[in-house]
């Protein structure tokens, strides 16, 4: 009797749970907007790994063939815009990127006339080629083909995220590091990877140590590395799936946004995302430590890294636990941007950066450099690079002749790859662009009001020590 007494409350107690999941289910849902036509659109031109794409040539026509089904599937579908109109997705929008001169969403190559080098460029999840077109541009004047990659599920719609895999942009990558090494008479090829293509980035190179057929990397440039994610993004693919099974499409996606406002960037991120970046981290880090309890990693090339001691978006002290410590002496340097001291702003903070800067410290041999950017003293916003060569206790300083801007507390991870003068993102730019600008955007009124948030608008977009990252990138693969 106690025991039918204990199993009608097991199963009355499970029922409970299993109506409480229902209704946050059905509750999560009714509050994410409707999906619009470029969270739905099904774009089959995309390139994976199982295309029949052989060459980079390929991949450009293969490209091409996705943005007119682009234009068919999404634009021919929306209404015109008017003159004051966002949306990237409707044609002569500010946000329209055929304002620009050039599609920064397309992938480009930048071909100098004697080659020093060659630089492939990968940008971030849910971004684009734009995000690292000024390294570029940099890079191409000092004598180096550049190749800056869109890579598969970017650039056209956010519907790209929800299928695409990790595999496919590794394939992607290696399509393009074959491209330059045909292209370039053997010169050396650098990698330069922001977010998710710095983990793209780490992932061909740890390829290549075993692969002899595939192109060597001369030099590894990692600004805000995804080298770690939160554990959380492992779940993501159960939501997903329970989408899939239960014909939901909306649990495909943690965000949506019905204006999207960014001509180069997606503002909808689907769950699949989490997926490929807790995919490709998890790979990496099982890859980097087999490697390294032998001799795997002696032939690693040298690797530059910048990153904000707060990063909200990756876990920021992967870069040190799950790579730089775990790499022999070899020329590595980390580059770590504090807080702004002077702002006097750590008792306000809910985002604790002493684990970084722990993770460095507590480091018994360090094997690399590491240099911080900093305030100069506690009562200046003028800054300073101070730089520990490996093994050192004692550091050398010297001043960058840049500021912290007024107000601003710490750069982000979005930050680091824009200058102050990016027509987009930066704080002040040289003159009017051609469409939207969000560096200074700072809307004030009633909150949720906007349909840009205004975590996104206080959220800093530009980098005022961007031209010293630049500098100290373009030393390092000797270019300069």
């Amino acid at each position: 009797m106690l025991l039918g007494r204990a199993l009608r409350f097991l199963v009355c107690a499970a029922s409970g749970v299993l109506l409480a999941a229902v209704v946050g289910l059905v509750l999560y849902i009714q509050r994410l907007p409707d999906l619009q036509v470029w969270h739905t659109a099904e774009l089959d031109a995309e390139f994976t790994r199982a295309s029949p794409v052989a060459t980079f040539e390929e991949y450009l026509l293969l490209e091409k063939r996705l943005f007119a089904q682009l234009e068919r599937e999404v634009y021919a579908k929306t209404r015109p815009a008017s003159p004051n109109t966002i949306n990237r997705y409707r044609r002569g929008s500010m946000a329209d990127p055929g304002r620009w001169p050039k599609n920064w969403n397309h992938s480009y190559l930048l071909e100098s006339e004697d080659p020093r080098a060659s630089v492939l460029l990968l940008h971030g999840l849910t971004d684009a080629p734009y995000s690292l077109r000024h390294l570029g541009r940099r890079l191409h004047a000092a004598g180096a083909n550049v190749l800056g990659l869109r890579i598969p599920g970017h650039g056209t719609a956010p519907s790209g995220l929800v299928s695409v895999h990790w595999r496919d942009m590794a394939a992607a990558v290696q399509l393009a590091m074959h491209h330059l090494a045909d292209a370039g008479g053997g010169h050396p090829i650098h990698i330069v990877g922001y977010s998710n293509g710095a983990a793209l980035a780490v992932h061909y190179t740890l390829a290549a140590l075993d692969d002899s057929g595939l192109p060597p990397v001369a030099s590894l440039v990692l600004i805000s590395p995804e080298i770690g994610v939160s554990r959380m993004a492992a779940l993501a693919i159960w939501q997903a799936r329970l989408g899939w099974l239960l014909g939901i499409d909306k649990l495909q996606w943690d965000s949506v946004h019905q204006l999207e406002y960014e001509p180069f960037k997606y503002g909808s991120f689907a769950v699949n995302g989490g997926t490929v970046t807790h995919e490709i981290t998890v790979e990496i880090q099982h890859r980097l430590r087999e490697l390294a309890s032998g001799d795997g990693l002696q032939a690693m090339p040298p690797v530059l890294s910048f990153s904000s001691v707060v990063d909200a978006t990756v876990e920021a002290t992967a870069v040190v636990s799950n790579l730089f410590n775990l790499l022999p002496a070899g020329g590595h340097e980390l580059v770590l941007f504090d807080l702004n001291r002077q702002a006097d702003i750590e008792h306000l903070l809910t985002w604790d950066p002493q684990p970084m800067i722990a993770a460095v410290r507590d480091v018994p041999r360090r094997r690399y450099t590491l240099t911080l950017v900093t305030n100069a003293g506690p009562e200046t916003r003028e800054a300073v690079a101070r730089q520990w060569p490996p093994g050192a206790n004692r550091d050398r300083r010297w001043p960058l002749g840049l500021s912290w801007p007024a107000g601003v507390y710490s750069l982000s991870h979005v930050a680091l790859p824009f200058p102050p003068s990016d027509f987009i993102y930066g704080g002040s730019p040289a003159g009017p662009g051609p469409g939207i600008q969000l560096g200074n955007l700072a809307l004030r009124g009633e909150r949720g009001a906007l349909a840009i948030g205004a975590s996104t608008q206080l959220r800093l977009r530009w980098n005022p020590f961007y031209s010293w990252l630049e500098d100290r990138a373009v030393q390092f693969m000797q270019l300069d």
